[in-house]
């Protein structure tokens, strides 16, 4: 085990994480409380453990993808790995900082298709690091239904 690589890997998408959330938690409270909720929309509350979970997952697997020979093939998956976190970071900012419920419903589909990419590629380096992305994928699918329910009732 390379404890560098390890740490590198759980703590990117967590510090990605973070700093999304120091520019947009301030919209939780205040625009976000204010929208039509869908009917699905779970407590907000459930929001941040979710996604500490997600996020320490993909670290995991990222880590996973890292540690295989050097090719190809594994720099493809650190590259879309990579893509779809940005993807991940900017949906933050269309929807509670721009307040873009639109653009990000667009981003966010962008997002999933990146995430797909991303599975397929990582099951080519290393199968379980795709297993440990399905919550992910899930969470992502019921995060842009849930995006399109606020844009048609918002």
């Amino acid at each position: 085990m390379n404890i560098i690589k390890f740490i590198i890997s759980l703590a990117l998408p967590l510090v990605v994480a973070g700093i999304a959330g120091m520019f947009t938690a301030k919209a939780v409270p205040e625009w976000y409380a204010s929208l039509n909720r869908p009917v699905i929309s779970p407590p907000n509350w459930v929001f941040g453990p979710v996604w500490t979970v997600l996020y320490i997952l993909m670290g995991i697997s990222f880590y996973l993808i890292w540690m295989q020979p050097p090719g190809n093939l594994r720099t493809i998956a650190m590259v879309i790995y990579l893509l779809q976190l940005f993807l991940n970071f900017g949906w933050s900012f269309l929807f509670f900082y721009f307040k873009q419920t639109g653009l990000a419903l667009l981003e966010i589909i962008i997002l999933w298709i990146g995430i797909l990419a991303m599975l397929f590629v990582f099951y080519k380096v290393r199968p379980v690091a795709t297993y440990l992305n399905i919550p992910y994928f899930l969470w992502v699918s019921f995060a842009t239904i849930l995006n399109a329910a606020y844009f048609k009732l918002n």
